[in-house]
């Protein structure tokens, strides 16, 4: 296999193997930014994290305490080990440790353009963490230049755009950018006064903008570095700009929503609960059923175990929440006919003890967990209205059973 495939041009075999995205960034023992948002945030996009850490920093939610810069030459011995054996998709730069370092980085990713001219390269100049503080002096922000002129798209805050471009004015920075280095540049709307926020990205020809409410939650440290993996992924597996811009918003803003709430500063986002919400192809992550009594239906439902996030009684109309993100609804009409012609299938690593919890609460079932030809265990029941359901564990055999078609 070529190590690399050309994004926009990945053959079918190849867009079925992960994009090999190489992460050019710094560690944060905090789990929330750099490195470790990264791997994630590929990981939940299907892509194949390599990396190469550019400084380890000691930092959690509240700030950084300790930045210790990784040599110039031991960051390039990471890029070429997994460039010569696994080949690379796209790169994502962030945290950059040292002036030295950075102009190292440059002179080597342009001999890797130069061997592959539409290798994507995302370039986040990361200068200050969310706590504020600093992740780059003014020599390194100096030496970045270098690396906008190979960079695909960059992807400053605007605190960061007004250091790069010496403008206030965010449209005119990212113009001057766009002008002096031939890279697009997103403009992140984040910092941003009020309710509402914008993101612009800004190329030679084109500007596509962006609106969103303002998410209200402390939980976002990483946010940046997880929007700039996020594109890199899209962008390797052969997507658009503009579309990998919008879908990386999406993951975002999906994972400020789905944030844990760790810490007691800025916490991470929640990049490990986005599964289901961005990616590829076509995701089944919604299945409605037609029901006759909404509230026997939501009862059901909610013994089960899901997690019912919408509560519409006045549209009989509910929707559950199950672990991964897969979403199903209810919607109740006493004339209409049931017809139980589709089952709808709920994994239960639990299923013995889930049963029998079940059973004492009065669900009633058909059969009890039993073991079938096909390697899964199961048990049968119906919901109030009469819909098949099965409580089933199946492990691997659910995806990779022996007989799987290759």
């Amino acid at each position: 296999m070529d190590s690399f495939a050309p994004y926009g041009a990945r053959s079918a075999a190849m867009t079925a193997k992960p994009a090999r995205v190489l992460v050019i960034a710094g560690s944060d023992s905090g789990g929330g930014a750099g490195i470790q948002a990264d791997i994630k945030t590929i990981t939940m996009l299907g892509g194949h994290a390599m990396t190469a850490v550019t400084a380890v920093t000691a930092q959690n939610t509240t700030g950084v305490t300790a930045v210790h810069p990784v040599p110039a030459e031991v960051i390039l011995a990471q890029i070429d080990a997994v460039i010569e054996d696994i080949g690379v998709d796209a790169v994502k730069i962030g945290m950059i440790g040292s002036v030295f370092a950075a102009e190292q980085l440059a002179l080597r990713l342009q001999r890797l353009k130069a061997e592959n001219p539409d290798l994507p390269i995302v370039f986040d100049p990361v200068m200050v963490a969310t706590s504020g503080s600093s992740l780059a002096d003014d020599a390194t922000i100096a030496a970045f230049g270098p690396l906008m002129d190979l960079a695909t798209i960059v992807t400053p805050n605007l605190p960061e755009l007004a250091r790069l471009s010496n403008q206030d004015d965010p449209v005119a920075a990212a113009l001057g950018l766009v002008d002096d280095h031939g890279c697009a540049v997103l403009i992140k709307g984040g910092h941003e006064e009020g309710d509402t926020l914008a993101d612009a990205l800004i190329e030679t020809d084109n500007m596509t903008s962006w609106q969103g409410q303002r998410i209200d939650t402390t939980s976002t440290h990483g946010t940046g570095c997880t929007l700039a993996s996020a594109i890199a992924c899209l962008l390797g597996q052969g997507d658009s700009l503009t579309s990998a811009v919008e879908r990386a918003r999406t993951f975002v803003r999906v994972a400020l929503y789905a944030a844990p709430d760790l810490g007691h500063g800025s916490g991470p986002v929640g990049s490990t609960n986005v599964r289901l919400d961005v990616g590829p192809g076509p995701r089944l992550n919604q299945v409605t059923l037609t029901v006759k009594d909404y509230a026997k239906s939501v009862d059901f439902y909610s013994k089960l175990g899901l997690k019912q996030i919408v509560d519409s009684p006045e549209n009989s109309y509910a929707r559950f929440e199950t672990f991964g993100g897969a979403t199903l609804s209810i919607q109740a009409d006493p004339d209409e006919k049931i017809s139980a012609t589709t089952a709808v299938y709920l994994e239960c690593d639990d299923l013995d003890a889930r049963v029998e919890r079940l059973a004492r609460l009065g669900i009633l079932f058909e059969h009890a967990p039993r073991n079938q030809p096909w390697m899964w265990r199961e048990a049968r029941l119906r919901d109030p209205s009469g819909n098949i359901i099965f409580l089933y564990k199946a492990g691997e055999a659910r995806r990779f059973p022996p007989w799987r078609v290759e």
